[in-house]
């Protein structure tokens, strides 16, 4: 059996199992969801809510109902304000100065204010409390309230995708109160922010529940309580949605759009998105330490396959580590799928008989991620590399993903980024470079560079939009050299929400925002 019949033999089986749910459901008493009460199921938990902790999709997309940021980027990727009214910087862009918001309250009724602000920021940045996504404040070293509402950013040298960062969902403004004799390894269960929402309940394995913030400075929620459920596998989301039990679900898989679009009360929406799925290696780890294992692997997947199979022309060959409409991508493949090459490459290195290696991949989180793996199991099989399939839930996945190198015995892993500032540094720097190895960055493949490195830090610093595109085509021509990932695709997002339900906003950035949303009366 090919694998391309292996794989159409797997989606056939995901929707039995699908339709095996749907039948078993319809035949006990559905719950009955209120209609002040908005359901939203989604393929994973998140890891946390704490903004320091943060690292997932799924955390911005609950998260953000509770907890905002200075700054908002829109579905276009124009940024606008959030928390901070305005904002500018000196000639050299060393020193950003930040008009922070009047007129708001946190959820325990303490007020927003620059120091409030400041306060949350120096946590973020602060190495002992060691967030993984610190780096997205680059070079900023004072943090200081300079008016009652006047927030100051000083910086070592200029940082060219500041603002684009501060949009950042992770980086979120909790109350002063709740930071108040918190250690550096101390970690935030229920954050309590200025959001529309106020996060009531986390019932973990489970659902996130939150009510509406009365109080809110802007325009109020219609719909009372927002319901989060976790849901890993895709049949039971899509069964959830169809007999009413959820009224949106994310992350649709490719095959079971048409059955959806079948159902009257049903829509369901395509977006663009940021993500680039990718199988990281761990490049400290023997055979991985060789980038003629790493190529040859990259050769022996054939991507266009996974994409023509799987996904139903919503996902394109990943020709680079970021999508085209993030600033600095620059083409540098795809890797063409020639299993003659990587056999070829396996040879040369010494592995003429292949070797084995275990391959982590999560399931629910990503659409088809398990099925992608089996498939990338069969074609690594053909040039004689065993690969043994290891999965876990979500949260415990990243965590064993985030090991440091002396503690990392995975060799392989599926993952997916989203480039959600809409600039290479965020999906360049903060997965490639040296510096953001586990397990206080995000470069879980432990890849280090040193050419890559300064090109990355100097495209950091660099304020000449032109030069820091040649400064980032560069750069991915060597990771592209390097292999340091099986580069897969660059999926598409598909939600589907039952129509008495309007005003979502199906993100490009994969948040799935409840703020505006409304039922529609029958």
């Amino acid at each position: 059996m090919g694998t391309a019949t292996r794989i159409a033999t797997r989606v056939a089986a995901a929707s039995m199992v699908m339709l095996a749910v749907f039948f078993m459901m319809g035949c006990g008493p559905q719950e009955t969801v209120e209609r002040d009460t908005l359901t939203i199921s989604i393929g994973a938990e998140p890891e946390s809510l704490d903004p320091v902790n943060m690292t997932s999709a799924p955390a911005a997309t609950v998260g953000e109902h509770v907890v905002e940021r200075l700054i908002y980027m829109e579905e276009d990727g124009s940024l606008v304000p959030m928390l901070a009214e305005s904002w500018s910087a000196n000639a050299d862009s060393t020193v950003w100065t930040f008009e922070i918001r009047q007129g708001v309250q946190f959820h325990d009724g303490q007020p927003l204010n620059a120091e409030a602000v400041a306060v949350n920021l120096r946590r973020f940045v602060d190495p002992e409390v060691g967030a993984a996504y610190a780096f997205l404040l680059g070079s900023v070293q004072e943090i200081e309230a300079v008016g009652e509402y006047t927030l100051q950013l000083t910086l070592a040298e200029p940082f060219a995708p500041i603002l684009s960062h501060l949009s950042h969902s992770f980086i979120g403004i909790v109350s002063p109160a709740q930071l108040e004799g918190l250690a550096a390894d101390d970690t935030i269960e229920i954050p309590v922010g200025t959001g529309p929402y106020i996060m009531d309940s986390w019932n973990r394995g489970d659902s996130i529940t939150m009510s509406v913030n009365e109080n809110y400075y802007g325009a109020a929620p219609q719909i009372e309580n927002l319901r989060f459920t976790f849901v890993p596998e895709a049949s039971a989301r899509i069964v959830a949605l169809e007999t009413g039990e959820a009224d949106a679900i994310m992350a649709v898989p490719p095959q079971d759009t048409d059955r959806l679009a079948a159902d009257p009360n049903i829509d369901v929406v395509y977006q663009t998105s940021v993500r680039t799925i990718y199988i990281g290696f761990n490049s400290q780890r023997e055979p991985f330490t060789d980038p003629l294992v790493r190529q040859a692997l990259n050769y022996a997947v054939d991507k266009q396959l996974l994409v023509d199979s799987l996904f139903d022309g919503n996902a394109f060959v990943a020709d680079a580590p970021v999508v085209d409409a993030v600033f600095g991508h620059a083409s540098a493949g795809p890797y063409a799928y020639n299993p003659d090459r990587a056999r070829e490459l396996l040879a040369e290195a010494g592995y003429p008989d292949g070797f084995s290696m275990r391959l982590l991949h999560p399931t629910g989180r990503y659409p088809m991620d398990a099925t992608v793996a089996e498939a990338v199991q069969d074609m690594l099989a053909e040039v004689g590399v065993t690969a043994t399939l290891e999965t876990q839930e979500w949260t415990s996945y990243l965590s064993y993903t985030a090991q440091p190198v002396d503690q990392a015995t995975y060799d392989a892993f599926l993952l997916g980024w989203g480039t959600v500032t809409l600039d290479s540094d965020y999906g360049l720097y903060a997965l490639l470079h040296t510096n953001q190895w586990n397990p206080n960055g995000n470069n879980r493949g432990f890849y280090s560079n040193s050419r890559v490195d300064t090109l990355l830090d100097t495209a950091r610093v660099e304020t000449e939009p032109s030069v820091r595109e040649e400064l980032y085509a560069e750069a991915i021509e060597l990771i592209w050299e390097d292999a340091p990932w099986i580069f897969l695709y660059n999926e598409g997002q598909i939600n589907a929400v039952r129509n008495n339900v309007g005003g979502l906003i199906h993100h490009p950035l994969e948040n799935l925002s409840a703020w505006d949303a409304y039922f529609i009366q029958d």
